[in-house]
């Protein structure tokens, strides 16, 4: 289908390009970094190609969040929010954006992001998990204490918080020594991130905030086939739990699912019985993953065209408000 919206598609600031080389080997990497820097060229021809009207852009992983010292991570989200308003600027007929946020400092986190969404008009922000705050071994996570007044003042912004993957901390990395195949995109990004949308759930931040929207890509990271479990068992050995919902009611009504890097049509159907497809976006992943692929798949998986329509276009049109709905 042509018109279609993707969200999960990455770009990279001088000052960050760096941290994604770790994912790539020595050939590959030269494309990737090219792709990461180019707006104007290949990513443009790609969304010609295979039907991807829109673009909204997000800084590349984990970029802002491994930043330990507290006042370059702020510099450097303020510097790759500004270059990635400038390309966005000059094709907003094409590209939307997300804040990088320096979320080491709270309160930075507020200003820096009041100033993309009301100054920039970014449509949301995306952070890349937990930030490394002070030295390289602390791992803060979204649900501390510290950042409920942020999530106070994001609220009122009206506007989606994408949480993107990161590998956990090599300290914290235990069960993977001997298998580096299992870090990254192929497993570990999605149990750090997974796990980190259920201690958001459990804190009862959706309690506080019920209009908050949070997205998760790759169709969920792998929540959408294990909620009905945790529920279940929840109920039986709450263990203090602070959330006054079944955590299935918090995923159905406080986030987004994405497609990105998850382009297989079973694994959709069954997000979509889950979530409805009113809760699913079409993304790609770019340039992790090829925009080939992703609308490839996409176009010929076997649903209906209604529920095409509406995760390939319609909902991220309503949700960001650009293009129009249909």
């Amino acid at each position: 289908m042509d018109g279609k919206i993707g969200l999960e598609e990455h770009f990279a600031h001088p000052d960050t390009l760096a941290l994604s080389e770790v994912y790539f080997t020595a050939d590959v990497w030269p494309d990737m970094r090219k792709r990461l820097l180019d707006m104007a060229e290949v990513r443009l021809k790609q969304m010609d190609q295979y039907g991807m009207e829109y673009m909204i852009v997000s800084l590349n992983s984990p970029a802002i969040q491994a930043i330990t010292d507290k006042d370059r991570a702020r510099d450097v989200a303020r510097r790759a929010n500004d270059l990635l308003a400038e390309h966005v600027q000059k094709r907003w007929d094409r590209f939307r954006a997300f804040a990088a946020l320096p979320m080491q400092e709270p309160d930075e986190a507020t200003t820096e992001a009041y100033r993309c969404v009301r100054d920039l008009s970014f449509v949301g922000a995306l952070v890349n998990g937990y930030s490394q705050i002070g030295d390289e071994d602390t791992a803060v996570y979204l649900d501390d204490r510290r950042y409920r007044p942020f999530w106070a003042e994001f609220a009122t912004l009206d506007v989606p918080f994408y949480l993107h993957p990161r590998d956990p901390l090599p300290s914290q990395s235990r069960i993977y020594e001997g298998h580096p195949w299992l870090l990254g995109s192929a497993w570990a990004f999605n149990v750090e991130t997974a796990t980190h949308a259920l201690r958001l759930m459990g804190t009862g931040l959706f309690d506080e905030h019920p209009r908050l929207t949070v997205i998760l890509g790759h169709l969920g990271e792998g929540l959408p086939f294990l909620i009905w479990r945790i529920d279940h068992r929840l109920r039986t050995a709450p263990r203090g739990l602070p959330a006054k919902q079944p955590f299935s009611r918090y995923l159905s009504e406080n986030f987004f699912l994405t497609t990105s890097g998850n382009f297989r049509t079973q694994t959709l159907i069954d997000t979509m019985l889950e979530v409805s497809s009113d809760r699913i976006l079409f993304s790609a992943d770019y340039p992790f993953e090829r925009v080939e692929d992703a609308a490839t798949w996409f176009d010929l998986a076997s649903i209906s065209e209604t529920d095409r329509l509406k995760i390939g276009r319609a909902n991220a049109a309503k949700l960001f408000k650009i293009g129009g709905s249909s």
